[in-house]
């Protein structure tokens, strides 16, 4: 697990009162000591609260939607694995909607040469975040490829969703869908391959030798 960033009850009260206000004032210091001043704290104390600036906040607020999203995960144990991944990746984006703004705008500045480890590092904890909550205990090396998997899915439904203008994230979800199904028809095919393998043995040369 990638260590979070900072947290505390003065960021997340920062941050709630600065959302509203990227959409016209964007990832700036400008915006959240507006935001600040608003909920009746020092607006010095900005640069204190986010010493990083723009990067340090967006990375701060993308930290606060996997918390948020693991304090209001429902019972999904009555789901398969897949089904579960594919409702904790819907209600990511259900409850980004309200801030859609400031995720675009947010994506903007992560996706910026001098910020992409900071955008790998964000990705990486959202998605260990989903399969925790769907339930995977793996600890071998099918930890790195789900996770490696779902980070290559999220990013490009992240992608689509930003442009996406239909109702209810429709189109989105139904991009999510075609995606997790072309990785499971993956799945399927790589395991049917290994249990002919096994069925099969080990082959031979002409001349009677097991060849590994």
């Amino acid at each position: 697990m990638i260590a979070p960033p900072e947290r505390s009850a003065e960021r997340d009260a920062a941050l709630a009162a600065l959302l509203p206000l990227v959409p016209i004032h964007g990832w700036t210091f400008a915006a959240l000591r507006l935001g600040l001043t608003d909920i009746g704290a020092d607006p010095r104390d900005a640069e204190l609260l986010f010493p990083g600036g723009a990067v340090d906040m967006v990375e701060a607020f993308l930290d606060r939607a996997d918390r948020r999203l693991e304090e209001a995960a429902e019972d999904l144990s009555g789901l398969r694995t897949g089904a579960r991944v594919r409702a904790l990746v819907a209600k990511r984006f259900a409850d980004a909607r309200v801030d859609k703004d400031a995720v675009r705008r947010a994506f903007a500045i992560l996706a910026l040469p001098s910020n992409l480890r900071v955008a790998a590092r964000c990705t990486a904890r959202t998605v260990d975040t989903i399969w925790h909550l769907a339930g995977d205990t793996s600890a071998d090396f099918a930890w790195y490829t789900k996770r490696a998997t779902l980070a290559a899915i999220y990013s490009a439904t992240l992608l689509f969703w930003l442009r996406d203008a239909s109702e209810d994230d429709a189109a989105t979800l139904a991009f999510l869908d075609r995606r997790l199904a072309g990785v499971a028809a993956v799945g399927k095919l790589r395991r049917r391959a290994t249990d002919a393998l096994g069925r099969a043995g080990p082959c031979r040369s002409r001349q009677g030798t097991a060849v590994a």
